[in-house]
């Protein structure tokens, strides 16, 4: 799936030279690394940026839970005004997501163009107009089922589940 993502990148663009990846925190940035490795390997000789952002304090539940949500690290090093974006996640659900993606990314400048590759996409449960440019699987889940993304370091186990809610 990786192989495939890496190969639709690679064909639509050609030149990463004013692209960027943005990896969204926290189970966007395991699938960013990968694809940023995979690409490197079909373009050695251009450099590939990948950042991390992290979106807690755009969320618009961000007051809504009982937990404290702990943020991650934004990582940016370079800088997104006019450049076209790739941004990152595991899975996309409900849009709520990537739509505070959006609104984080816009604080760091206006990019050219802004692209969505996700992992796996729940189809029947957006709740916002969000549609995936590169999508590695599409699964079709009820609202009371989760997907869960596993990655292991050597990648010798990686693994997406669904299971109920209730378990």
């Amino acid at each position: 799936m990786l192989d495939r993502l890496a190969f639709e990148v690679y064909e639509q663009h050609l030149d990463f030279s004013n692209m960027a990846f943005i990896s969204i925190q926290p189970r966007g940035l395991p699938l960013g690394k990968r694809l940023v490795q995979k690409l490197s390997n079909l373009v050695p000789d251009q450099e590939i940026l990948h950042g991390a952002m992290d979106v807690t304090f755009y969320r618009d539940d961000f007051r809504r839970r009982d937990e404290v949500l702990v943020p991650s690290a934004t990582e940016l090093e370079f800088s997104v005004e006019g450049k076209e974006i790739i941004l990152i996640d595991d899975v996309l659900f409900t849009g709520r997501t990537v739509r505070s993606a959006m609104d984080a990314l816009l604080d760091f400048g206006r990019p050219k163009n802004v692209e969505l590759l996700v992992l796996i996409d729940r189809r029947f449960s957006r709740e916002l107009p969000v549609q995936p440019d590169y999508t590695g699987r599409i699964v079709d889940v009820v609202k009371d089922e989760r997907v869960k993304v596993e990655w292991t370091a050597d990648d010798s186990n990686n693994r997406v589940i669904l299971f109920s809610s209730d378990q």
